[in-house]
């Protein structure tokens, strides 16, 4: 996974609202040094390269990103405030991905020499470690029955769900639940996509190309998906959006409240990271 990805992550912790995940955004550069250093193993010199490289990317994120996340979420406000529409949903879903495409073409650009300079021992390391986390992908999602694979997505969704409004309602659980049956399941082309993208990624790295394509490469991959991949993320996006159209119906004053608090404090949050 790479910079732009990590840090992506640590952005979605602080979306969990919780001041323990925005003290750990606070120490980033750490977080991912700790993380990367499952991939690259990198010593010295190259060490001391990969540091640098990691804080030039988390003060850009600091100050360019997390600006235009406030933005967002204040813009989000406003539009639930006047009520949710499938284009406020589809404006959302856009603007995020904007967001992350920039993020990893600029985390990309800032290590691509450094990969292309990996020795094939290094660079087996890397290939190693793309194995494991595949084996532990298959074991976390293509485990089980559809009708597992179902209620642990229902619970999922529940959990997120509840941590933005509050308790859920019978009506509004039961909502979820089918979207949960409802949604095609995407985790096998998931899988396959994961692996095509490390296999190709390795080439690069093998062919020393990094430096001239890895930006470019890492902020189009969503284009490159397989035509039967992509149709089923659309479906199971649209069932999403069409789920949470329902549940915005149903709201009570203390769970529109719940979101709105949340917006403002997230805002809040953001602008503060930005200005550190």
């Amino acid at each position: 996974m790479s910079v732009a990805r990590r840090l992506a992550w640590l952005a979605l912790l602080v979306l969990a609202g919780c001041g323990v995940l925005r003290f750990a955004y606070n120490h980033a550069d750490v977080f991912l040094r700790w993380q990367l250093g499952r991939y690259l193993d990198v010593h010295g010199a190259q060490s001391e390269e990969l540091d640098a490289r990691i804080a030039k990317f988390v003060a850009w994120h600091r100050a360019n990103a997390l600006p235009q996340y406030a933005g967002l979420l204040a813009d989000a406000s406003k539009r639930i405030e006047r009520g949710l529409s499938q284009q406020d949903l589809v404006w959302g879903y856009d603007s995020v991905q904007a967001q992350i495409r920039e993020g990893v073409r600029v985390g990309a650009a800032d290590i691509a020499d450094l990969l292309d300079r990996l020795t094939p021992e290094q660079i087996e390391h890397l290939e190693r470690r793309f194995a494991e986390d595949n084996r532990k992908f298959a074991r976390d999602n293509l485990k089980g029955s559809d009708e597992e694979r179902r209620r642990r997505r229902a619970k999922r969704n529940i959990d997120r769900l509840e941590e933005w409004l509050g308790e859920l309602n019978e009506g509004q659980i039961e909502r979820v639940r089918r979207y949960s049956d409802a949604a095609p399941f995407s985790d096998a082309h998931r899988d396959r996509e994961r692996k095509r993208l490390q296999s190709e990624l390795l080439a690069m790295i093998r062919a020393r190309e990094a430096t001239a394509r890895l930006a470019a490469w890492a902020a189009t991959w969503e284009s490159r998906r397989e035509p039967a991949h992509a149709a089923v993320v659309r479906a199971q996006r649209m069932e999403y959006f069409a789920m949470l159209l329902d549940l915005e119906k149903s709201l009570t004053a203390a769970q529109r409240e719940s979101v709105q608090r949340r917006m403002r404090e997230l805002t809040a949050d953001f602008q503060r990271l930005s200005r550190k």
